[in-house]
């Protein structure tokens, strides 16, 4: 739904045009899995799939809210009733982006909303992030507060951590807020410190293919709290204030004074694995060798189903079929246990592995994947 339909739908529903239409990305992670809640490195770039949202200020202390995607009524919440844990529903998003900003003393004093997406839910696609920044960037605008983008995405991950009660790490939100078009963002989630990576893939010959297997997940569910824990588990028998701290080349002396922790042992050697293949995903993009980080989207991929144990088949099926059509490197994106994987591929390449991916999902009985290409786009943004 273009912004023209969001600011019409918004007057049908308000009786009044918007002050405004935003939109905010989806992304999708290049590499960097699960290493952002432990202080690591990630490299995120936004999808052309976007939230866009209408919205007018009000100063009664009333948040209305409406959703093209879920239908229904508009949903009228009173500002001051706002808390942790009393709502379920997708309103609990934006409702605790307002929650956060209030929090943290900015003076926001109600509004009108009205929402559509393009972004696939539960596909590892980060539809959540892009929702919460659309919102944070549209009350930053119209009440002037004047919040850098880093600080919007810290707002927004405070929403999903404490008022939705996902635990999810700060990537998705700085992803959604800070990418540029024809970038990969290479973020250090301790600092957030930010490179704008050049990631043109068109112009190398080459296609990044996003394969939505259809399985759906929920950051809010028990496994991934389980993992976040026990990365934790890792650092405190460590030492460490995060795993970020375990430097590559003392990974064997790390495991092995772990002992008998297995679980944990695994965790641990991915987090700092894959702390390692962002850094040399970076080295090579930067130095335009674009085809040679195929095989470290592969060991990722590895990594991710053996030591974090998060794949799925549908997802392993998936960057296996990808790999035998002939991808230059394949793996799962996002939280797992569902979502989404992505090929690094030739473009004489993409239909033949399309194609390849397509039947293979029929032939397991699987629900049809949805395939597309991802291309990288602007972060959030004022469209009108």
């Amino acid at each position: 739904m273009g912004a023209q339909q969001v600011r019409e739908r918004f007057t049908e529903l308000y009786g009044a045009a918007p002050e405004g239409v935003w939109a905010a990305p989806g992304r999708v992670n290049l590499i960097g899995e699960h290493t952002d809640y432990n202080d690591g490195f990630v490299m995120p770039f936004a999808l052309p799939h976007q939230v866009t949202a209408a919205v007018s200020r009000r100063t009664d202390g009333r948040l209305r809210l409406h959703s093209a995607d879920i239908g229904g009524e508009v949903v009228e919440l009173a500002l001051d009733g706002l808390a942790p844990g009393t709502d379920d529903d997708w309103t609990a998003y934006p409702a605790g982006v307002v929650w956060a900003l209030r929090e943290a003393g900015h003076p926001v004093t109600g509004a009108d909303v009205h929402l559509a997406s393009t972004v696939p839910t539960g596909a590892g696609l980060s539809s959540s992030a892009a929702l919460e920044v659309v919102v944070a960037l549209a009350l930053d605008d119209l009440f002037g507060l004047g919040l850098p983008r880093w600080k919007l995405a810290r707002l927004c991950q405070r929403a999903e951590n404490v008022y939705v009660g996902a635990p999810t790490g700060i990537m998705d939100q700085t992803a959604s807020a800070c990418c540029e078009e024809g970038h990969a963002l290479f973020l250090d989630t301790r600092d957030l410190s930010q490179r704008q990576i050049p990631f043109d893939l068109a112009a190398e010959g080459l296609r990044l293919l996003v394969v939505d297997t259809q399985v759906k997940h929920a950051h809010s569910g028990g496994e991934y709290g389980k993992r976040r824990a026990g990365c934790e588990k890792g650092a405190a028998l460590l030492g460490v204030d995060a795993l970020r701290d375990v430097a590559y080349d003392g990974l064997d002396a790390a495991l092995e004074e772990l002992g008998d922790e297995s679980e944990v042992r695994r965790l641990v050697r991915h987090i700092v694995t894959e702390n390692r293949r962002v850094e040399r995903v970076v080295e090579l993009l930067t130095s335009g060798d674009v085809r040679a980080i195929g095989p470290l989207l592969t060991e990722g991929h590895a990594s991710l189903r053996d030591d974090f144990r998060i794949s799925c088949p549908e997802l392993d099926l998936a960057v296996d079929t990808a790999l035998a059509a002939g991808a230059l490197g394949a793996r799962m994106t996002g939280g797992g246990f569902g979502g989404s994987a992505i090929a690094l591929a030739e473009a004489s390449a993409v239909d033949t592995l399309t194609k390849a991916v397509e039947e293979a999902f029929a032939a397991a009985g699987y629900t049809a994947p949805r395939v597309f290409e991802a291309v990288p786009s602007p972060g959030a943004r004022r469209l009108g």
